[in-house]
């Protein structure tokens, strides 16, 4: 009698341990599917996320095909490791909201160019505003109809709205005999957008600002600009400075620099939930050649750039006077300029000052060169960078 019960525990045992092993099993192969499902999941979003990232960019193959045409005639290659990239602001008014800031009369002129220098090894970014009004020799360019213009000296900023970004970059490449690796266009809407992701930028402001023609209002001090505010802010002319295009790039100038300080104090850059709103933005508005034109090609930059201390994140405008025919136009100053395209050539450093003084560059460097032994000073230009506070 003592012995049944015994086996019977056991045989009981021998029955519900194979039944709790098979539960057991069950709830395995189930975890294993839901979690082979997570995977699934978050890789299908992941990958949703990247491929509408992806698609958001518009690759520029009417300009890559035209600069093929004229491969010939184009500049080398930058200096190895280093790249040069033509950004352009459109004056588009196409866009949610850009037709309050003028008539569209068909055509784009470039609002704003910069030719932005990144050195071998990521060291430093030079960014060199060109003025719209800088009279240049344009080329001969395909226009949007297929038709060819002849070649023609006016202002800079005819020569994207004759043959866009093609024509753009021929001249830029002309003009300063280095080689454009990449370019991107961006205009008003997109520009908003980018600000707004970035939960806006910060400026400071010595007096307040009431400019009709730009739509602005804003007080003295410390202003946190949206989206629409840093269009206006950044293209007004007529109630800001002397109302000159140079008193304007200088202002653009700081604005980037507050941009480019915000996106890395907040690590925005380094944190994917505060990332994405930024690349949809960015991507969202940004035309380029077809090899930029990929969420891979654009990480490769930013991952290229963002570890770069913002004090050698360097904004300037190139050297330029009055034009001797007409006071409201400009000329390029010599032979500061060429010492500038120069030095970007080589990937020679350079330095830039906030002083009207170094706004011709550094006369005597050659001197200095003589006087203190075969390592030459870098040469000084006007300008800021993105480590300046100009709230303090």
């Amino acid at each position: 009698m003592r012995g049944g019960p015994a086996v019977n525990r056991t045989a009981r045992g021998s029955r519900g341990e194979p039944g709790r092993r098979k539960g057991r099993r069950r709830w395995v192969r189930w975890g294993a599917v839901g979690a082979g499902l997570a995977v699934v999941v978050a890789g299908g979003v992941g990958w949703a996320v990247y491929a509408k990232l992806d698609s958001n960019i518009t690759p520029d193959e009417a300009a890559a095909a035209e600069l093929a045409r004229y491969e010939k005639e184009r500049p080398g290659a930058a200096a190895r490791g280093a790249q040069n990239i033509l950004v352009i602001g459109s004056d588009s008014r196409s866009g949610s909201g850009n037709r309050r800031y003028g008539r569209d009369s068909g055509t784009e002129r470039s609002d704003t160019t910069i030719l932005l220098h990144l050195s071998a090894g990521r060291r430093s970014v030079t960014a060199v505003s060109i003025p719209r009004d800088l009279m240049v020799d344009v080329p001969a360019c395909r226009r949007p109809d297929g038709r060819r213009s002849r070649p023609q000296f006016g202002m800079f900023n005819y020569a994207f709205q004759v043959g866009g970004s093609a024509c753009t970059i021929r001249t830029v490449e002309r003009m300063t005999n280095i080689r454009v690796d990449h370019h991107m266009v961006v205009d008003f809407q997109g520009f908003k957008k980018l600000v707004d992701a970035l939960d806006g930028v910060q400026i400071c402001l010595s007096e307040p600002i009431d400019d009709k023609a730009a739509r602005l209002r804003l007080p003295a001090g410390r202003v946190t600009l949206n989206g629409e505010q840093a269009l206006g802010y950044v293209r007004a002319r007529k109630s800001l400075g002397n109302g000159s295009d140079t008193a304007r790039m200088e202002r653009q100038q700081r604005f980037l620099a507050a941009l480019v300080h915000k996106a890395q104090s907040n690590d925005v850059l380094l944190n994917p939930v505060r990332l994405y709103p930024v690349l949809d933005a960015a991507t969202s508005s940004l035309t380029t050649d077809p090899d930029l034109a990929s969420l891979r090609g654009l990480y490769d930059l930013v991952r290229g750039v963002r570890d770069i201390p913002t004090e050698r994140v360097q904004f300037l405008t190139v050297p330029r006077e009055s034009y001797r025919y007409n006071a409201n136009r400009d000329q390029l100053m010599e032979p500061e300029a060429g010492r500038l395209f120069e030095r970007l050539r080589r990937d020679a450093p350079l330095k830039v000052v906030d002083s009207p003084r170094s706004s011709q560059g550094s006369a005597d460097a050659g001197q200095s060169n003589r006087a203190a032994g075969p390592t030459p000073p870098a040469p000084t230009f006007r300008g800021n960078t993105a480590a300046e506070n100009t709230c303090e």
